[in-house]
């Protein structure tokens, strides 16, 4: 890695750290980041580390953006034939009180389906993620093309169903 990913690496890890408090819950996001295959990619996702540092258990269960037409939260899940497929992840992501959810490449993740624009390495996407208790969190996702990834990748695309 790059001294200059590594800089916008840290600053965007600084800069985007997000809080929220809602009753019990306290939920806190960090590391966020978002990516495409290419600049003329029609899809593209994020990633993050969602922290529970409440008392009390919570459930991600939407996610929006004007980034795209379409935001779900996803999931990699293996077929019958072997084959890892993406699909759209209705009930949410539990998030228990004291722990953290990982929304990572080749498992759970925010995807942008229809993307309104391109996304350029160093644009920032304004997501608000949905919880059962916190409410509403607004955050900001640095787009990194740059970052390696921690398990498969979104590649193509070609696994896709709903």
């Amino acid at each position: 890695m790059s001294l200059k990913s590594v800089v916008f690496a840290a600053a965007a890890a600084a800069a985007f750290a997000t809080s929220a408090f809602a009753g019990d819950a306290m939920i806190m996001v960090h590391d966020q980041y978002a990516r495409v295959s290419s600049p003329t990619a029609k899809a593209g996702a994020a990633f993050m580390e969602i922290m529970n540092k409440g008392e009390a258990d919570d459930q991600l269960i939407d996610v929006r953006s004007d980034v795209a037409a379409k935001v779900q939260l996803h999931t990699h899940k293996e077929g019958d034939d072997g084959v890892m497929k993406m699909m759209h992840v209705e009930e949410g992501f539990a998030v228990p009180a004291g722990a953290t959810h990982m929304l990572k490449r080749g498992g759970d993740h925010i995807m942008f389906m229809g993307l309104n624009q391109s996304l350029n390495h160093g644009d920032v996407v304004k997501v608000t993620l949905v919880f059962e208790k916190a409410g509403e969190v607004e955050i900001e996702v640095p787009v990194d093309l740059e970052r390696k990834a921690e398990g498969h990748g979104h590649g193509d695309h070609s696994g896709h169903s709903n």
